[in-house]
């Protein structure tokens, strides 16, 4: 993610060009089935790993999928000035794209979808912050604003980068305090302890080469981290410019495995 989602050509244009939202071809087996809303729900809780019932069974889980289909075509929408606690940014981006044209936006809407029915399965009550990849926004603020009104218990926004193609591997990008978000930044910290030790172990993609410090980030310029009152984190799941990182990233099975790892994440946080 450069500036929350776009590469470097990008940000100095101000706008990301316009990508293609094609998801690199499921298969029926590998598509997720059942879509996922922005609206919570769940089914009785299976059993988890181990035998035991599900710890997130009950809890009320919030993912948001970053940016959106439609945001490249509508600019005047997503660049207006939002307050994040500490300043002002554009409402949203439109996000990066690997050279094979599989954007972002698409990458986060499918994990997010796989993510939530592991999710809703084991019992968990998970509201998305959009309701599909067509449409705009919502602004970042809002995003947070969701988590914050549902009360939930963890909250998870999945990104993929746009950095150098050199750089590879993932990074998670906990808050720091910049005001209301003060008394969540040590679950935060917790969580995204959980999200990065599970997400490194269910796809065997390393920590980031460019960016942060074992697997960990921590930032105070970024809407949806300042603006939350519950615990959350973001995740950039690799690098769309790598071509070693954009090969897992465009591929449906392995999209599979990184949600069973983000899923992973929040059953050890919640236990």
């Amino acid at each position: 993610m450069r500036i929350h989602g776009c590469g470097p050509a990008a940000a100095g244009a101000g706008l990301c060009l316009a990508m293609l939202a094609a998801c690199g071809g499921s298969s029926d087996d590998d598509r997720p089935s059942s879509p996922a809303t922005a609206t919570t729900g769940g089914s009785p809780a299976s059993t988890a790993t181990g035998g035991g019932g599900s710890a997130v069974s009950g809890k009320v889980i919030v993912i948001d999928p970053g940016h959106n289909g439609g945001n490249a075509d509508h600019p005047d929408e997503i660049n207006k000035k939002v307050f994040i606690g500490n300043g002002y940014k554009a409402c949203n981006t439109v996000g990066t794209s690997t050279r094979d044209d599989y954007s972002e936006h698409a990458f986060t809407w499918d994990v997010a979808e796989r993510l939530a029915r592991i999710l809703r399965d084991r019992g968990a009550q998970v509201t998305l912050t959009r309701k599909d990849d067509t449409g705009v926004g919502p602004c970042v603020t809002e995003r947070a604003e969701i988590g914050n009104r549902l009360r939930a218990e963890a909250a998870l926004s999945i990104h993929a980068d746009g950095a150098d193609p050199a750089g590879h591997g993932f990074h998670v990008i906990e808050p720091v305090a910049v005001g209301r978000n003060a008394p969540i930044v040590e679950p935060s910290r917790r969580l995204g302890t959980a999200v990065r030790d599970a997400y490194r172990s269910g796809t065997g993609i390393p920590y980031s080469t460019y960016r942060g410090q074992d697997g960990l980030d921590r930032r105070g310029d970024l809407g949806g981290l300042n603006m939350s009152t519950v615990p959350i984190v973001f995740i950039e799941c690799g690098n769309m410019q790598n071509p070693g990182d954009a090969a897992k990233l465009s591929s449906a099975p392995f999209r599979q495995r990184m949600a069973e790892a983000l899923a992973a994440g929040f059953e050890t946080y919640l236990r």
